[in-house]
């Protein structure tokens, strides 16, 4: 994002706004993460897990664009957690190709590396702007158990389990703003994928021309049906192809999504909430998923998805809630139908400071989690739980707390 890419427009993260109410990361025992930035383009971090057993790992970012972030205790708390958004109109890339320096093309990049004790796993990745649309990324995970030896895992092979669990996978995005498509390729299994996403209405040159193309000369998606009321906003589909050289199988799977633009009036007097709609189908597996997200207050987001095979008839429905705790008097606003425009960014409120944010989830298979995320003092804190009250003899899955401070002095 900070080199002008547009993060949100890879079918992949098609159900990217459902995904962050409903598939939040519950912390597992008790976790301490400590992040330490020397200079604007290179941050270390460390993390150790004490319960229930003693792990930890190390790792680090390099990126070639400098990184402006604040401590634990001063920055926006609302930028450092997974939480519903709805993004602007997708633009074209017209920066992160690389600047002049010297007469010389830097291009843009970033390496990410992270070990993980006693385990002795590593995480690598690496990811190169070749132009301001096209990007290639490599990573790697090396997992080997520290029992086995180098020398006997090398002719060590089991036809039921492999000794050796580590994996290649490069990609290459290619995104115009209209059309984002990537192709990727993992060794492990010898797969070949391609993912194309198509939006459709109106793009801007940058995010700043978008905003300001939409209110002066934007049309609502829905405009020529003549349905007053409606939403407006813009409506992407996509899909995916898959196949495996060394399973000898395929699959695919096809979706759309239609997002509101909450932060753009669709005219001079009402504006409309945050809302995403998403639609997944898998004809190979006979999956199918509908997710409907929407902020209906300042301070409170809901979802619902509904999972369904046609093939076994089995189906889950999954709700969720995301609530964010304010401090100070709220605020008088007559939303959505009032004169201003509905708040999407929530920092634009300086008068109430944002204490945390809640987070709950609940599934017709009787699988309910909690997580709270907030800051005491300038350590930022994350609290939850996982319970399955399906009838088994352990109703609780998983408990944990996690502690996390960075600095960059």
């Amino acid at each position: 994002m900070a080199t002008g890419w547009n993060d949100d427009n890879l079918y992949a993260n098609l159900t990217r706004a459902s995904t962050a109410i409903l598939d939040f990361t519950i912390p597992r025992g008790l976790t301490f993460c400590v992040s330490k930035s020397p200079n604007a383009v290179f941050n270390t971090t460390c993390s150790m897990t004490a319960l229930p057993t003693l792990n930890g790992s190390i790792g680090y970012i390099f990126t070639s664009h400098e990184l402006s972030l604040p401590k634990s205790g001063d920055v926006e708390f609302q930028d450092v957690v997974d939480r519903f958004k709805v993004y602007t109109l997708p633009h074209r890339p017209e920066t992160g190709g690389g600047e002049s320096t010297a007469g010389k093309r830097i291009r843009d990049y970033l390496m990410y590396g992270r070990l993980y004790i006693p385990s002795g796993r590593l995480d690598a990745l690496s990811t190169v702007r070749f132009t301001p649309t096209l990007q290639g990324i490599i990573a790697g995970i090396s997992d080997l158990p520290i029992n086995v030896s180098t020398r006997d895992a090398s002719r060590s092979y089991d036809k039921y389990e492999k000794v050796n669990s580590s994996n290649l996978m490069l990609s290459l995005q290619h995104d115009t703003g209209r059309w984002c498509s990537e192709y990727t390729w993992s060794a492990e299994d010898m797969m070949f994928g391609i993912r194309v996403l198509r939006n459709f209405g109106r793009l801007g040159g940058n995010a700043e021309e978008a905003r300001l193309s939409w209110r002066s000369e934007g049309r609502r998606a829905d405009e020529e049906n003549g349905i007053e009321g409606s939403l407006g906003g813009r409506l992407s589909a996509g899909a995916e192809l898959y196949f495996s050289a060394l399973e000898k199988s395929a699959g695919g799977s096809t979706g759309v999504r239609f997002t509101t633009l909450p932060d753009i009036p669709t005219d001079s007097v009402c504006s409309q909430p945050p809302v995403s709609l998403t639609a997944i189908f898998n004809p190979m597996m006979g999956y199918i998923s509908t997710a409907y997200a929407a902020q209906v207050s300042q301070d409170l987001a809901l979802c619902s998805r509904f999972n369904f095979n046609v093939y076994s008839y089995e189906s889950e429905w999954t709700v969720g809630s995301e609530w964010w705790v304010r401090k100070g008097v709220p605020e008088n606003i007559d939303w959505p139908s009032g004169e201003s425009s509905v708040p999407n960014d929530l920092s634009g409120h300086q008068s109430q400071e944002i204490q945390g944010v809640v987070k709950a989830r609940m599934s017709t298979k009787m699988d309910i989690s909690f997580l709270w995320e907030g800051r005491i003092q300038n350590v930022l804190m994350s609290l939850g739980f996982m319970s399955d009250l399906s009838g088994g003899s352990k109703p609780i899955r998983a408990v944990g707390i996690e502690l996390s401070y960075f600095s960059s002095d």
